[in-house]
């Protein structure tokens, strides 16, 4: 089992961050079949542009490093909050020492793969660095960027719903809410399924990730990462296309439209029009008119939360939802 040990200066230091790192390489080890299954209409999008990468470019030094459990570090730098970028990890990655990377690639690069010619011709050479970085950065902009924006807007919207969760319940409640395998105990956080022993934060906090690739929790207990946690995002179901996308039952459907219908389904959790246009691949505009009309319906109201607005179901709305199931 692994134990978090938390205290009261702990919660007040956890936060959240995203990780397009962390995510490309997720998705890296999905397509190689040793990560979460992707929905077939992905795998059949993804899988071509995938396998054209490893064969024109320098991909597969890249997949040699990952494993189903993990990979190094300097390919997946720790994130620092949630307006994280690509462009920042990949200047991270760019400016790790050779020496740095060498040593990890070493402790990673176990595996068949990274006996062939091609991978050690990379991981060998003077410039493994910029040519691991620049494989990844093609691999991002062809597989993961043009998706990106939706993903962001559902960890986005995770993060919402779990700040409104530590508002109105708690730490030990949303913590819960991550995964059922952890629990909140006489003041830490407990994991059964991980191996780790009891973990101090010092004071340091817990960083949280969402991930929509993620299946299970995920931890890093070691620097450079801060302790971390890695969990599924709620929400995945625009992730997931034909298998999943989100539901709009008929009664519903008659009753508001099929646009607004979606709407609804979707703020489950509070969310801006921008989040919801990305999540739902709609137009801005267009999620705008429809919020207004299903405000001045009695079915949403709206707050501000920083610079956003933020859309809700009202009581009568949750019971439309209900209703419809």
């Amino acid at each position: 089992m692994l134990r978090f040990e938390v205290s009261v200066e702990d919660l007040l230091r956890s936060r959240f961050a995203l990780s397009p790192a962390l995510d490309l390489c997720l998705l890296l080890r999905t397509l190689t079949g040793r990560g979460r299954p992707l929905p077939r209409a992905w795998a059949t999008r993804l899988l071509p542009a995938f396998e054209r990468l490893r064969r024109e470019t320098e991909l597969d030094a890249v997949l040699a490093l990952q494993t189903s459990h993990g990979g190094p570090d300097f390919v997946a730098p720790p994130p620092r909050g949630l307006t994280q970028t690509w462009a920042q990890d990949l200047a991270t990655i760019r400016a790790t020492p050779l020496d740095a990377a060498r040593h990890e690639c070493v402790a990673t690069a176990t595996g068949p793969a990274a006996r062939d010619p091609r991978v050690r011709a990379v991981l060998d050479s003077p410039d493994a660095v910029s040519r691991i970085a620049e494989a990844m950065d093609q691999a991002w902009h062809e597989l993961l960027a043009p998706d990106w924006p939706q993903l962001r807007a559902i960890c986005e919207r995770d993060v919402v719903h779990r700040v409104g969760v530590i508002g109105e319940h708690g730490w030990a409640t949303t913590i819960e809410s991550l995964h059922p395998g952890i629990t909140w105990r006489a003041g830490g956080i407990e994991i059964g399924f991980f191996r780790g022993g009891t973990v101090p934060l010092v004071g340091d906090g817990l960083l949280l990730v969402p991930s929509v690739f993620v299946g299970h929790v995920a931890a890093h207990l070691e620097d450079p990462w801060p302790r971390t946690l890695v969990y599924p995002a709620r929400g995945t179901a625009a992730l997931w296309g034909e298998q999943e996308t989100v539901p709009h039952p008929d009664a519903l459907t008659a009753l508001v439209g099929r646009a607004r219908a979606r709407l609804l389904l979707a703020l489950d959790a509070p969310a801006s029009t921008s989040h919801l246009a990305r999540s739902l691949a709609m137009a801005p505009g267009a999620v705008g008119d429809h919020l207004a009309i299903l405000r001045s319906a009695g079915l949403l109201v709206r707050a501000r939360s920083g610079r956003s607005v933020l859309y809700r179901r009202t009581p009568l709305g949750e019971a439309l939802v209900a209703g419809s199931g």
